[in-house]
């Protein structure tokens, strides 16, 4: 299908796409990497009068250190979060995610911003961000503030960014030594995450000193299993004292029921990939 006619703006800075969005209003659109928009358009479940393309925005993009953090910008593609080095070392949750992301072509193409912005509960890169207690940059006509991750999403499709803000960053504390894994559920290659679980760990002496755990289509919204990491700390690292506690990951969920699976089914899956993510981090 071929979308409704608009107009189109490609500004060079932050201030002039956030000029454009003022003017527009709710009849704009915003475009990162295009992967979550342009089918939504092709479908015309959404008809905008005019698309402001963040492509040419130099300031969003890449992955620079700033102290104890990282910071990446919001149009920063997942080919680029792998090829980054400061990601694998100091945020190696998010890359073990971004690397089960479709396929090169789309990993090419898509931004990690975009897909924040989205806020699909089956994207890859809400939990991990969310697990790794990342800090979210909004600029408005105002200025700049910051969202934690925990705030940041607010329900289904719907985050703290205002219709006349843009996302620019994200900054996410050094994890450095930490081990990471995400472990992704799918029925063909490619497929959204129907559960997955994503685990950044520190092992002490054969002991988990601190762990943190984000789950992927558990919920309207990507969630942290905040109980079970608790319940881990000070647990050796060995499959039986993990399964004994990931038995309780799907806790407090509420996740979808469709042609992929019930809820009943997603917690099941919950349990046996947070068990799996837990052990891969901590080397089990």
């Amino acid at each position: 299908m071929i979308p409704t006619a608009f107009d189109y703006v490609a500004p060079p800075t932050v201030a002039e796409a956030l000029s454009a969005l003022a003017e527009h209003g709710d009849e704009a659109k915003v475009l990162a990497g295009g992967q979550s928009l342009l089918p939504i358009l092709r479908m015309r479940l959404n008809a905008p009068e005019v698309v402001v393309d963040l492509g040419k925005i130099e300031e969003l993009r890449g992955v620079r250190e700033d102290g104890d953090a990282i910071v990446i910008g919001a149009t920063t593609t997942y080919a680029e979060i792998l090829a980054a080095d400061l990601v694998r070392k100091h945020a190696a949750v998010l890359a073990a995610a971004v690397e089960t992301v479709a396929d090169p072509q789309i990993r090419h193409r898509g931004t990690i911003g975009g897909a924040l912005v989205h806020a699909d509960p089956a994207g890859d890169v809400g939990a991990p961000v969310l697990a790794l207690d990342a800090e979210l940059v909004i600029t408005g006509a105002g200025g700049e503030r910051t969202v934690a991750a925990a705030d940041f999403f607010e329900d289904l499709f719907t985050t703290a960014v205002g219709d006349d803000e843009l996302l620019t960053a994200i900054r996410i504390p050094k994890h450095t030594g930490w081990g990471a894994a995400y472990e992704k559920f799918v029925r063909v290659a490619h497929q959204w995450s129907i559960v997955a679980v994503g685990a950044t760990v520190r092992v002490e002496g054969g002991t988990i000193a601190e762990v943190k755990i984000g789950l992927t289509n558990m919920g309207s919204t990507p969630l942290r299993a905040s109980a079970v990491e608790s319940a881990l700390v000070g647990t050796p690292a060995t499959d039986e004292a993990v399964r004994a506690v990931a038995a309780s990951a799907a806790e407090g969920t509420n996740p979808p029921s469709d042609l992929n699976g019930g809820a009943d089914y997603r917690r099941h899956l919950a349990t046996v990939l947070t068990r799996r993510a837990v052990l891969a981090a901590a080397g089990g």
